[in-house]
């Protein structure tokens, strides 16, 4: 989307395993005015072990006597979900996407005609999982939490090598930790990626709040992902670290009007200030009563609004001449 942020509205898993809340996350989404909504596509037993343990903020918001399998068993979605979601994002005209979290999940994708593959932070080191997903050759997004610029690195050649098209991969900079506290975002190092890496880059963002997002935009981030939620009150691993409706629709309009605001990067008169030049700047005026033939000098001159009359800048060509007129005070030369 040439010039334009793509903004990804992130659902993940806050649909609780149902259809209908998962539908109407995506009528919050295409109200908002997002480009994409995206889920998470995995089967549990191929993605975690039986013994894994949850993560302390993922504690702290479900069950404590379940484990990391059962929390995400309970939210997987099968293929026939796949499909009503993807035909209701088409009815309501806005970009289904899913992140994969295991090879079934990526075929699966694949075959269902996935149009972006986006590869979590958490599956940058895993060798086969990105060579599966470079041998599909398609656009991908790449967040690169917990990572170092060694670690991208060797993610991007891993890709590249696989078949994909270097110039059809976005890098996106973003931190695992829900919520992130404002001390570890490294705003900065979102640029630092996109220049060492020479491709486009964004944020996927979990912070509290809208503010980064803006200011990711405002730095050249072309693609801004974020978690949102019905209800920040609901059960669930990312409910709480997600925005609300209200705040969605907030951020939309806060991207969207700093794109307007960064503008061409060429600086000359705006078609709205232009009106405003003869207001708010100056001309050569009479600082007094002068007599035609009198020279015209710093004494009997000044230089006062509006700007319709000669310009300031040519002073020094006008001191010394002779007035071809009379003038009154305040009168334009």
């Amino acid at each position: 989307m040439e010039n334009k942020v793509f903004i990804i509205a992130e659902a993940g898993v806050n649909h609780n395993g149902s259809t209908k809340l998962a539908k109407q996350l995506i009528d919050v989404a295409h109200n908002a005015g997002v480009d994409a909504v995206k889920f998470q596509t995995f089967k549990a037993e191929l993605t975690i072990s039986k013994n894994a343990q949850k993560a302390d903020y993922q504690k702290k918001t479900t069950d404590n006597n379940e484990s990391q399998y059962e929390m995400i068993k309970k939210l997987e979605l099968d293929i026939n979900t796949h499909k009503e979601l993807m035909a209701y994002c088409k009815e309501k005209n806005i970009m289904f996407l899913s992140t994969p979290f295991d090879h079934d999940s990526i075929d699966m994708l694949n075959l269902l005609g996935l149009e972006i593959f986006k590869i979590p932070s958490g599956e940058i080191t895993n060798l086969p999982y990105l060579r599966h997903i470079g041998s599909l050759k398609k656009d991908i997004i790449l967040s690169t939490g917990m990572a170092d610029m060694g670690e991208i690195e060797d993610a991007l050649d891993v890709l590249v090598e696989a078949g994909t098209d270097r110039q059809n991969i976005t890098v996106l900079h973003a931190n695992t930790m829900y919520p992130t506290p404002m001390e570890d975002v490294n705003l900065k190092a979102m640029v630092t990626i996109g220049n060492t890496f020479n491709l486009p880059f964004g944020y996927s963002d979990h912070t509290l709040g809208i503010e980064v997002d803006i200011a990711a935009v405002a730095m050249g981030a072309t693609v801004i992902e974020k978690h949102f939620t019905l209800d920040k009150t609901m059960e669930g691993p990312d409910h709480k670290a997600s925005l609300e409706p209200s705040e969605l629709i907030a951020m939309v309009k806060g991207i969207r009007n700093i794109e307007l605001a960064l503008g061409s990067s060429i600086k000359k008169p705006s078609p709205s200030e232009k009106p405003n030049i003869a207001i708010a700047r100056k001309s050569i005026v009479a600082a007094c009563n002068i007599k035609k033939g009198a020279i015209l000098t710093e004494e009997n001159l000044s230089i006062k609004r509006p700007a319709n009359g000669i310009n300031p800048m040519r002073w020094d060509e006008v001191i010394g001449t002779k007035a071809k007129k009379d003038y009154t005070s305040d009168e334009l030369i």
